[in-house]
């Protein structure tokens, strides 16, 4: 008796083995050797959508095995792209859904697209178009997206140097609307540039309205590296006034750095909470000289500035649509 218990117990386990060692990831062999074909049509539920107003496109389409595939969306007018991508037997809710975001600058317009979508080892692809009505809109608090020109309540600093530059440009390079703000120059006594003050006045308020804690606060931006000069360095500095009396003083209240090495080429998009910001001095993390507590809702002013390495000459780069969200920014 106990001996024929123990063999079914090594009868059961073996057989527990058995089904582990059958399992195994990736496409069955039946799949594999399987030719492709379309069970349900590649389409969208819209062929105009609202982003503004909150609606979503969803793409969905059915195969008949399981496969690796990728939708691509084109701006015709704006070249904007958005790549969606899985795995499956089918494209539908959440991954085929798209609420008008872009994967590659510049960021979308009202404007007619081309959807396609493609299958890993299949020569076809299969296309429709879609039409943004209204793009996509951002929640949080706008710092700059310079399509308005510079607010007259902002302070410029330019140094006199060669080829100084401080101004809002307008032409294709833009990632968002039509504009951006081009910065650059050279000195041979000193890093900085150029340097653009954004007061909290400037929007209302003597400091920002932000949510006070530093974890539910991204500070977000656009930087462009410009392709075969010299590396810029673009600094952040959030000035707070942690008394309230109007005023920053820098020998006590908190100052938070967030330095920038713009080491590559196009837009990149940067997205930082703010809890996570340092103190800098030289480009070092050091102790802030307030309380040293991250406080979003009371910064007074942002300053940023451009650098540049004097033994290096020439820099240049580019910045738009900075602003504050409560989640790292999907633009």
């Amino acid at each position: 008796m106990k001996q024929g218990f123990i063999i079914t117990v090594l009868i059961l386990l073996l057989a527990g083995c058995r089904k582990e060692q059958d399992r195994y990831d990736g496409p069955s062999l039946e799949d594999l050797n399987k030719s492709f074909a379309l069970l349900q049509p590649f389409s969208c539920n819209k062929d105009s959508v609202y982003f503004g107003n909150g609606e979503s496109a969803l793409f969905t389409a059915k195969f008949n095995k399981s496969v690796h595939w990728n939708i691509s969306i084109r701006g015709l007018a704006s070249h904007a792209l958005k790549i969606i991508s899985g795995q499956g037997n089918e494209i539908s809710a959440p991954e085929g859904l798209w609420n008008g975001a872009t994967t590659r600058f510049p960021m979308f317009r009202n404007e007619a697209c081309l959807a396609t979508l493609r299958i890993d080892g299949v020569s076809d692809s299969f296309s429709l178009p879609i039409t943004i009505k209204s793009i996509k809109k951002n929640q949080g608090l706008l710092i700059a997206d310079f399509e308005n020109g510079l607010n007259p309540q902002w302070t410029k600093f330019v140094q006199s140097g060669a080829n100084m530059d401080l101004n809002i440009k307008n032409d294709t390079v833009a990632p968002q609307g039509g504009k951006y703000l081009n910065m650059a120059g050279t000195v041979s006594w000193d890093w900085l540039t150029v340097m653009l003050d954004f007061p909290a006045a400037s929007y209302g308020s003597p400091t920002l309205a932000l949510n006070g804690n530093p974890d539910a606060v991204y500070f977000n931006c656009l930087i462009y590296g410009v392709p075969n000069t010299n590396p810029s360095l673009m600094l952040f500095q959030f000035k707070e006034d942690e008394n309230g009396d109007g005023s920053i003083n820098q020998n006590s209240d908190d100052q938070y750095d967030l330095q920038v090495n713009v080491n590559w080429s196009g837009w990149k998009l940067i997205s930082v909470k703010y809890s996570d910001i340092v103190t800098l001095s030289n480009g070092q993390p050091t102790t802030p000289k307030g309380n040293s507590k991250h406080n979003p809702d009371k910064i007074g002013k942002i300053s940023l500035l451009h650098l540049a390495d004097p033994k290096n000459g020439f820099a240049n780069a580019k910045v738009d649509y900075i602003l504050f969200t409560s989640a790292p920014l999907e633009p």
